[in-house]
């Protein structure tokens, strides 16, 4: 009778203690046999692990952590190799699943859960775009400096500096139309940091109260706070 006891008081207390964390991830690895997983978040300027599982044979797992509002997590695979991977997701309380494939961990990476990572997917989409138009530029410019063709060299940097331009005002936009969300403090202190003042204080300004009072908004009124010191 005493070992049934113990046996159900440590259940309980096993049950306890993962009902006392906030956030679940669900994350499935197709082909995953062996291999460390790790769960991060960034504290001031570097990353602190929260939770971490040695794989053995299970692709599926689930990993843990306390959050108090919505904020950007990483999902890392270490390979036991000279490789690591790493998933960033935006979270919330409750549970974000990850479905991926060890191939390709990262562009194959579907994740469901919060509906902060839906706006940022929103947001990576068009960037991708950005992106892509970049590298376009990038090509012409070496074909540009190989034929010594100074004239084109001249157009391309007049339509980099334009799509840096478009770039960043993309981005003020989205933040404004999505002041109600997470994302929005969050883009504006890791995209356009160093965007001018008056554009972070739109953004900031329109904040609604519950953003505002979150990790990221909290960070960004910081922020602006010491840049007018």
């Amino acid at each position: 009778m005493k070992k049934i006891s113990f046996l159900i008081l440590a259940l309980l207390i096993i049950s306890c203690g993962k009902e006392q964390a906030d956030l679940t991830v669900k994350t499935s690895i197709k082909g995953l046999k062996k291999g460390t997983v790790y769960l991060k978040k960034a504290t001031d300027t570097s990353l602190i692990t929260v939770d971490s599982l040695v794989i053995n044979g299970n692709s599926e797992f689930e990993l843990h952590s306390n959050i108090e509002s919505p904020e950007i997590f990483f999902l890392y695979l270490d390979k036991n190799s000279s490789e690591e991977d790493r998933i960033m997701f935006f979270a919330d309380k409750g549970i974000t699943e990850i479905n991926t494939t060890l191939k390709n961990f990262v562009i194959d990476a579907k994740i469901k859960g919060s509906k902060q990572q839906n706006v940022l997917e929103d947001y990576q989409l068009m960037m991708s775009r950005f992106n892509g138009k970049n590298l376009d530029l990038i090509k012409e410019n070496f074909e540009a400096q190989r034929d010594n063709d100074t004239i084109k060299l001249d157009s391309i940097e007049k339509e980099y500096n334009s799509l840096i331009k478009r770039k960043y005002l993309y981005t003020v936009n989205f933040a404004l139309n999505h002041k109600d969300s997470e994302v929005a403090p969050y883009l504006a202190l890791s995209e356009i940091y160093n965007a001018r003042l008056h554009l972070l204080d739109t953004i900031n300004n329109s904040l609604t109260s519950e953003v505002k009072n979150s990790k990221y908004g909290k960070e960004l009124q910081n922020f602006i706070d010491k840049i007018k010191e």
